[in-house]
């Protein structure tokens, strides 16, 4: 992971970890050691910094995102350092006949008769 945030560090990809929280406790404490480096050096608009020993360019377009879910037997719950990095977003399946009734009564359809 280590190799791969330098490099997306300097081109400025974006990456989005799906299943974030499968991956075991350790590995996720390192994992948010190196980003929160990351983000702080984004932070203070740093143009290079060292990254596990290296000197390296920042390239301030820099994103991850992250998906996981919650409750599952497996999963491991984010350590708190890597909570306050990422901003939470719930979602959950659209009720497809409220929304429809919604537009139609907003194009002044009564739904009702």
């Amino acid at each position: 992971m280590s190799r791969y945030f330098n490099g997306q560090a300097q081109c400025g990809a974006w990456a989005c970890f799906d299943e974030f929280n499968r991956i075991e406790i350790e590995v996720l404490s390192v994992i948010s050691q190196q980003l929160k480096l990351i983000w702080e050096n984004i932070r203070y608009k740093a143009l290079k910094f060292i990254f596990e020993g290296l000197n390296i360019n920042l390239d301030l377009r820099f994103g991850i995102f992250v998906t996981f879910n919650p409750d599952y037997v497996g999963r491991t719950e984010l350590p708190d350092n890597l909570k306050q990095i990422f901003r939470q977003v719930t979602m959950m399946k659209p009720d497809s006949d409220l929304i429809a009734e919604i537009i139609f009564l907003s194009d002044g359809l009564d739904y009702y008769s």
